[in-house]
């Protein structure tokens, strides 16, 4: 399992995705306003995911 990076976009719990802020040892936090549509899922604008739940889609270049 690759660990996310930051600026990293990772989806994670059925199709959110969202952009890493900061890792963590087991976890990272995401900042889920990179979706267009976010509030109608009622979340907080960042999230904490741990790196066994996610995969990346999107490496920083």
């Amino acid at each position: 399992m690759k660990k996310a990076d930051v600026g990293n976009i990772i989806e994670f719990r059925d199709g959110l995705k969202g952009i890493v802020e900061k890792v963590n040892e087991n976890s990272v936090i995401v900042d889920v306003t990179y979706m267009d549509n976010y509030r109608d899922y009622e979340l907080e604008q960042k999230t904490v995911v741990n790196h066994k739940n996610y995969r990346i889609i999107q490496a920083q270049a």
